[in-house]
């Protein structure tokens, strides 16, 4: 049995606790909202109030990280490019206040879920040996946030998630009826929740720390052809995509995660 914290059970952590409890692992989990306590509880879940901002951390963040050997990192930057400068450095700064807390814990290895939005939009394939020139705020965050975490006196994989779907997750939701909808040969980079999961498990069940995986599915249709065929597919009014040609062509590769791991995608979900 590995003991594991697990900072943030969200729409992906919550069910990545449940799945590794059922794999007979220790799980705490913290949330940021007090009627979800109860929740984690009645998962399983040993559960934790914890905030972490960018002046401190408000919870038992000791307690927290206390006996176990792995911290899985799941706490989305949320930030918006209108934003002031200030308030942009929030996630870094959170980052920074959690550092020290699992350096002097017992935490051997981190987890830290970060997204291939760390990479720009170049028309080229992205393997992890690109490098990285994010374009959002929240990419730029990221992508200060892993080299924080990175050469401690612990181990950390990066493990960069692209666009994330679900049974109650779809983007097409969102997009079934717009119109002038912009880049419509981009190709799409997803990864379903039950991919990010079994993934995040392998990673620990063969101990590869210390690396960084891109997590998408090796299925790269042109955004006009999968959200036209996933509204039919659900009965929503078909998105109108703009007739003007994208610049951007960026397809993140697999390859590194189904060798390294010798993980195969189940593509069905797609």
């Amino acid at each position: 049995m590995t003991k594991i914290s697990l900072l943030g059970c969200g729409w992906l952590g919550l069910p990545l606790a449940k799945s590794l409890i059922a794999r007979g692992n220790s799980v705490k989990g913290s949330t940021t909202s007090e009627n979800k306590l109860l929740i984690l509880e009645k998962a399983g879940i040993n559960p934790f109030l914890i905030n972490v901002e960018s002046d401190g951390i408000a919870g038992n963040i000791d307690d927290f990280l206390a006996e176990s050997k792995i911290v899985i990192i799941d706490i989305p930057p949320k930030l918006r490019t209108e934003n002031s400068d200030s308030e942009k450095k929030i996630f870094v700064e959170k980052i920074k206040n959690l550092i020290p807390f699992i350096e002097k814990s017992a935490v051997e290895e981190v987890l830290f879920i970060s997204s291939t939005s760390v990479y720009g939009d170049d028309n080229k394939l992205v393997t992890e040996e690109t490098v990285p020139n994010p374009e959002t705020e929240s990419g730029r965050q990221l992508l200060l946030a892993e080299a924080l975490l990175q050469n401690k006196n612990f181990k950390t994989t990066i493990l960069r998630f692209g666009g994330l779907i679900g049974e109650d997750r779809h983007p097409v939701k969102f997009l079934a009826g717009k119109e002038n909808l912009e880049n419509p040969d981009a190709p799409v980079n997803l990864i379903h929740q039950k991919d990010c999961i079994n993934i995040i498990e392998e990673i620990i069940n063969q101990s590869k720390w210390n690396e960084v995986f891109n997590a998408v599915a090796p299925f790269h249709p042109t955004r006009e052809e999968y959200y036209t065929q996933k509204a039919t597919e659900r009965n929503l009014v078909l998105p109108k995509f703009s007739t003007q040609k994208s610049n951007i062509k960026k397809t993140i590769s697999s390859e590194k995660i189904e060798n390294v791991l010798d993980y195969t995608f189940n593509l069905e979900n797609y």
